[in-house]
Parts: structure tokens; sequence; C-alpha cells
């Protein structure tokens, strides 16, 4: 299964030349939570137990759940490359289109994999995955609903690494036996690198994952980092407000171009172009790197600019062919 990603500067370098490249192939938040001063210990030792549960419970509070109900894991990724095991393999559905790293994950580990179209279609499954907000088309399903369909399928796996800007569509209230939630720390936060996400689900749930990932998934760096920036509350909503603002602006210059939204969220914008390859080559040659998909011959998704970005992105839309 092919498994296609943004970011992929390398091969937008090796195709157009350049360097000053403005990467908006991801929907990681271009201006990321300022880096802190580390400790020396968090470069130089194992991370400690006692370091981790200070940033599960930085993680619960942000989360609104308790610190039994959260795993902190090496991104959201690390989560996904786990939770095929936490069952016996059978028959996985996933709604798509969506990131497909869940559909490539539950297959290594011996799924019977079912792409369907609708929420609907993922009852009866042994496991069943919603990306909410969906990636790259933006859907999005109330809490109630996937509550009701964890109810119809063996294990529900609810990939919310879009949701901090979109609390209202977490379903951390409805977390139980049959449902896990991945929640990403390095796209809101614009600190990928970090390689930080969690596992939210019952206590039960949480500790098999836990022995599934051994000790020390996350580094000392991003223990650090990710206990600050979770419980920077003014960060979060002055960045939330700041992403809403960005979006309405994105969307106005696709516009302009005449492209049509599919959908997107506040750290990622998909629109309908008529020709979606011409259109990444166009920008492409102004160092402006987006994202299409082997699916579709017309969309083409774009993470927002900030600061600098946006006279050289405004530019280059206002000239698209």
């Amino acid at each position: 299964m092919a498994r296609d990603h943004g970011g992929n500067l390398d091969a937008a370098r090796a195709a157009f030349g350049g360097a000053d490249w403005i990467d908006l192939s991801t929907g990681i938040n271009r201006r990321p939570y300022p880096l802190p001063a580390l400790s020396v210990s968090a470069w130089t030792a194992l991370p400690t137990a006692p370091a981790l549960a200070v940033l599960t419970r930085a993680a619960a509070q942000a989360y609104g759940v308790e610190p039994a109900q959260v795993l902190p894991l090496a991104g959201a990724q690390g989560a996904i490359q786990l939770y095929p095991r936490l069952r016996a393999s059978g028959l996985a559905r996933v709604l798509s289109p969506t990131y497909n790293e869940h559909a490539a994950a539950l297959g290594s580990q011996g799924w019977r994999v079912e792409q369907v179209p609708t929420l609907g279609a993922l009852a009866g499954a042994d496991l069943a995955v919603v990306v909410n907000p969906n990636n790259p088309d933006g859907k999005t399903y109330a809490p109630r609903s996937l509550a009701a369909l964890s109810q119809e399928v063996g294990l529900l796996v609810v990939d919310e690494s879009f949701a901090d800007p979109h609390p209202e569509l977490s379903a951390t209230r409805h977390l139980g036996d049959r449902l896990l939630i991945l929640r990403s720390f390095g796209k809101f936060y614009g600190l990928a690198g970090a390689r930080l996400g969690f596992a939210l689900g019952s206590p039960a749930l949480v500790d098999r994952l836990g022995a599934l990932c051994g000790p020390w998934a996350v580094s000392g760096p991003a223990l650090e980092i990710g206990t600050l920036a979770l419980r920077d509350t003014a960060w979060q909503m002055e960045t939330t407000r700041r992403l809403t603002d960005d979006a309405a602006r994105l969307d106005a210059l696709a516009r302009g171009a005449g492209w049509s939204l599919v959908g997107g969220t506040r750290l990622f914008r998909t629109y309908a172009a008529p020709d979606a390859a011409r259109a990444q080559t166009a920008l492409a040659r102004r160092a402006i790197w987006s994202r299409i998909f082997p699916y579709s011959t017309e969309w083409i998704r774009l993470g927002l600019p900030d600061g600098t970005d946006w006279p050289r992105v405004t530019a280059a839309m206002a000239e698209l062919p």
C-alpha cells in the first residue's frame, strides 16, 4: 500500500531546485511554540518516571481526562503502529479517504482492511478507524455519533490529530474500553520533530497499549517541551484565533484563483482546482510546496502560511494559470 506523505521537500528540491522553500504540504503550524531552554539532563539522562508523570498530568488537564487515561508516545504515529496489536487481527474498516498510515499499519499486522465511505459502514468491524476532523477533506463527526458507533464495533480508534483548535469535536468525554483516541502534539504546536503524541482510553486499554510500547517511548526533551506547551493556555487561545483568521485569508486567495473549498481545519485547507498537478507545479516553480493526492486529479491541500510567507503565497496564487 502506498504511503505517500506531505513534508517531502527533498522531492520538491530534486524536481524544481531552489533552497528557500515555503513548505505548505503538511498541516503543521508554521509558527511553532517557542522553544524553552532545556535542562542538560533532558539530553544526557534516560527519561525519568517522574518527568513522564508530570507530562501525563499536563496532557490529562489539557484534554479533560484523568491521568490514568493518558499514554504519552512518540507521536500519534507511535500509537498507529501499536493499536493494531490490541486485538487479534480480523476485519478492520477505515473511513476513507484519509491519512493512509492507518490502513497501512493495520495491513502490516495481518488485518483485513476495508476502506469505506460512510460512518455507518464502519459498523460490525472488529476494529474501525475515524479521523476527526478528517485529513484531507476536513469532514467532522459529532462526538455522540462516535460514542454510539463505538458500541457497534470491537474497537473504535478516533484520530484527533488536528482537533486541538477544534476542542468541541473531541470524543474524550466518551472514553471507554471500546474507544481509543489519538492526539498529536507536533501539528498544533508546530514541533513535529519532538515526536510526541498521546493515546487516550480507559485505564485498562491504556495499560495494554503501554505494555506494547515499552520503556522510554518519549524523549527527555519532548517531556519538558510538551509539559510547558500543554500548560500554556494563553498561547493555545491566541494561536487558535490567529489560525482562524489565517484560514479565512487563505480561502479568499483560493477563491481568487478560481478554486473551491473542499474542506479543512484551522491547520490546513483542501481545495478543488481544475488541475491539481498543474497547480502544484505552478506553486513549486515559486518554491511553494503543496500536497496533492493519488485518488483525485482536483484536490490540492495547503497548510496555512505565516509571517513572511504571505507576500510570496499571495503573489503566487494571483499568478496561477
